[in-house]
């Protein structure tokens, strides 16, 4: 694979992850650029290793891993932005709700899990290609690390619009998220 292909790759591969940061970034009410850069770090780090999983995987079991990771994606998205859209409303009945300023660690991991599963499916792919595995898990890696930085700024703007309802939105995100995923496998 080349250059250009693998940037589009990775550029591709980071789309999901930077939809969810732009609604994480809105629910933080103005994340700072530390925290922005922090959640980058996280989804581009995970991001980074899925594609190695799966192609270690794609080497061993090929079709048990394509059969259920469409699923396992939709349930933790599901899950995800349930929560997200219950505190949401939680804090829309608080009278003076405290903004958080930034995500529990737990919560960015699994949210960078459940939107990195298609870069496992990916790994799965690429491990049938002669291409350097580690260069490209590294580029989608760096890309996604990027679009996350940048989508967590773009949220920032976006989150002291819409109030006490970015979280809501954000889960909603999160959730369309999955139920994409799994409308493409299905």
């Amino acid at each position: 694979m080349n250059l250009s292909a693998t940037l589009i790759l990775a550029f591709g591969m980071s789309m999901d992850a930077f939809a969810a940061s732009i609604g994480k970034g809105a629910a933080l009410h103005k994340p700072r650029f530390r925290e922005a850069l922090r959640t980058g770090i996280i989804f581009g780090t995970i991001e980074a290793i899925t594609p190695l999983v799966g192609w270690g995987l794609g080497l061993v079991a090929t079709r048990y891993i394509l059969q259920w990771d469409h699923w396992v994606a939709f349930i933790l998205l599901l899950f995800l932005g349930i929560r997200m859209i219950y505190e949401g409303f939680q804090s829309a009945q608080e009278e003076a709700p405290a903004t958080a300023s930034k995500h529990s660690l737990g919560l960015l991991i699994c949210t960078a899990i459940a939107t990195s599963l298609d870069a496992m499916a990916i790994g799965v792919g690429l491990a049938f290609l002669q291409v350097n595995i580690v260069h490209t898990a590294m580029m989608i890696g760096c890309a996604t690390m990027i679009m996350v930085t940048i989508g967590m700024l773009i949220g920032r703007f976006i989150g002291p619009m819409l109030g006490k309802k970015a979280e809501v939105l954000g889960g909603l995100v999160l959730i369309g998220i999955g139920c994409n995923i799994l409308y493409q496998h299905l």
